[in-house]
């Protein structure tokens, strides 16, 4: 029997590039993408379900699946406030995990980010690190947390900053090898691949895939 995928965050960079490998993919004969307004996308597999983030136990009954996907995250520029940051990135992300784990799903697939850490000295990767904590606490058979480096990709709203910092990286990409392969970009299509091929592999216990391995799934599912 094919299996159901419930995504979250499917506007969203890497979101974006996974949510038509779900769709492709002959694992699933149904995608629930989570949004707060309709995709313009239209498929016999793909069912949208409009809900507020900030009242998910609303939904939980329709949170069933067997592989969940959670792509949801903002930055502190777009949230415009510490507690709007935390709002998005621990408390939908964990309250996602919490109700899903609560309806008998198998796995969870997390987006987190390189460095998170529960004492990191960063607030963002701090944050990130709260997070992995918490959603370990579920009971999905599976959990695979995904670490990745600074994302490459089309972006709605392009920031500066980080097209800066892509293009530094980008040039020292030759260099960052051995302990610093972790810190090279990776193209949020790559990280889509690599999450579907963690999930296909259909295995138990907590997984956390740094960039540099994320990169060698995603390249090698493509």
């Amino acid at each position: 029997m094919r299996k159901t995928a419930l995504i979250a965050g499917a506007s969203g960079l890497i979101g974006h590039q996974l949510l038509p490998l779900l769709l492709a993919s002959e694992r699933y004969s149904r995608v629930i993408a989570l949004v707060r307004t309709p995709l313009p996308l239209v498929h016999e597999k793909l069912e949208q379900r409009v809900v507020a983030f900030d009242r998910l136990a609303d939904y939980q009954t329709q949170l069933v699946a067997d592989d969940v996907f959670c792509c949801l995250g903002t930055t502190m520029r777009q949230a415009g406030s510490r507690e709007a940051f935390y709002q998005v990135d621990f408390t939908y992300v964990t309250e996602l995990a919490r109700l899903a784990a609560a309806n008998f799903g198998g796995q969870l697939l997390v987006v987190s980010s390189l460095g998170a850490h529960l004492h990191a000295r960063s607030y963002y990767a701090r944050v990130k690190g709260e997070m992995e904590a918490a959603v370990q606490q579920t009971s999905f058979r599976a959990i695979h947390i995904f670490r990745p480096s600074l994302l490459l990709g089309h972006r709605a709203d392009p920031r500066f900053g980080e097209r800066v910092a892509g293009a530094l990286l980008g040039l020292l990409h030759p260099v960052l090898r051995g302990p610093l392969r972790p810190y090279r970009a990776i193209g949020a299509d790559t990280v889509a691949r690599a999450m579907l091929r963690a999930a296909e592999e259909d295995g138990g216990g907590t997984r956390i895939h740094l960039s540099d391995a994320i990169a060698a799934k995603g390249v090698a599912a493509g």
